[in-house]
């Protein structure tokens, strides 16, 4: 049996966003699923996973869930043998982008969270495909299910995350980084950034998604994760 594996949603997501992963994985491992639910930013978060993790494990987080993976790495670097980016970005937020995000937060203080998720996570986001509309409903129905006081939450706890280049740099174990060709959120130009900051990381490419590829290409992310998690401990 493997490491167990910990996987981390993003944003006002759920178990739902992993579901199609979810039992390939699980064959060979334990699979956790981590909803960041605790805390006001990324360490606290990062915090309350570590204090129930297994001594040793393999992660896999998606946007918020790859900024709490990076914090979980920042933590303890000795006790994560392997892991996952998905939709990934290493730096801290841009004023810009901070002022962005605080009138989101308005917004879901305010009884208007659909709106917040719209401006949040738009459609172009997502790869134009058949199945766009469905996901924007599953998206929704998330965010509706975890309310605006965990929206404001998450949102402080992007807001102030910190750059993570450093984490990246000491990193060892080996690393995989998959970005969706279509993600006009974190370009897959950034992701490969990314790798180029951690020697044991590869990128790879999914075609026709966007941010959320495990749902938007989900038999694919399957395959590159079973892969990637079955694989060596030592990247030759």
């Amino acid at each position: 049996m493997t490491d167990p594996l910990i996987l981390i949603p993003g944003l006002m997501s759920d178990a739902r966003l992993f579901a199609a992963q979810i039992t390939d994985l699980s064959r060979g491992r334990p699979v956790t699923i981590a909803l960041p639910l605790h805390g006001n930013t990324i360490e606290d978060i990062s915090a309350a996973i570590l204090a129930t993790a297994p001594p040793r494990f393999a992660v896999a987080g998606l946007g918020l869930g790859a900024h709490i993976a990076l914090d979980l790495m920042r933590r303890d670097l000795t006790r994560i043998t392997k892991v996952a980016f998905l939709s990934a970005d290493p730096l801290g937020e841009t004023p810009d982008a901070a002022a962005a995000r605080e009138k989101r937060m308005i917004l879901a203080r305010t009884g208007r969270l659909f709106q917040a998720m719209q401006d949040e996570l738009p459609a172009r986001a997502l790869a134009d495909t058949d199945t766009r509309e469905t996901l924007m409903d599953l998206v929704a129905d998330m965010a509706q299910t975890l309310g605006a006081d965990v929206f404001i939450a998450q949102s402080r706890a992007l807001q102030r995350r910190r750059d993570q280049q450093k984490t990246l740099r000491r990193a060892t174990m080996p690393a995989l980084i998959l970005a969706g060709a279509k993600d006009t959120l974190v370009t897959p130009r950034r992701q490969a950034f990314m790798a180029d900051l951690m020697p044991t990381a590869r990128v790879q490419i999914i075609e026709n998604a966007g941010h959320l590829l495990p749902l938007e290409q989900p038999a694919a992310v399957t395959k590159a994760l079973m892969n990637f998690f079955q694989g060596p401990l030592i990247l030759r």
